[in-house]
C-alpha cells in the first residue's frame, strides 16, 4: 500500500555497476540504488550488455571523488 509519505519522498536513483574479475573481464552487470557488497564492483556510467565476458572499457568507469580528496583540494585553494 502506497501511503502520501513514499510518493513525496525523493527517490535515490539507480546506479549501474559491473563486476570484474582479476584481469579485468566484466562477468556481470547491475543496478541498484547503493553498491553492491564484495571486491570487484565498480560504478560505471551505464550497463552495456556487450561488456560482459570482454575488458571493461576504461571510459565506462564513473569518476568518484573520495572525501579526503575533496577535503584536501577545498583546503588547498
Amino acid at each position: 500500500m502506497f501511503t502520501l509519505r513514499s510518493l513525496l519522498a525523493p527517490k535515490r536513483p539507480m546506479r549501474s555497476f559491473a563486476l570484474l574479475d582479476a584481469q579485468g573481464i566484466c562477468t556481470a552487470l547491475r543496478q541498484s540504488a547503493q553498491a553492491p557488497q564484495g571486491p570487484g564492483w565498480v560504478e560505471v556510467q551505464q550497463s552495456c550488455s556487450s561488456w560482459l565476458n570482454r575488458p571493461l572499457p576504461a571510459s565506462a568507469r564513473t569518476i568518484q571523488i573520495t572525501p579526503c580528496m575533496h577535503a584536501r583540494q577545498t583546503l588547498a585553494a
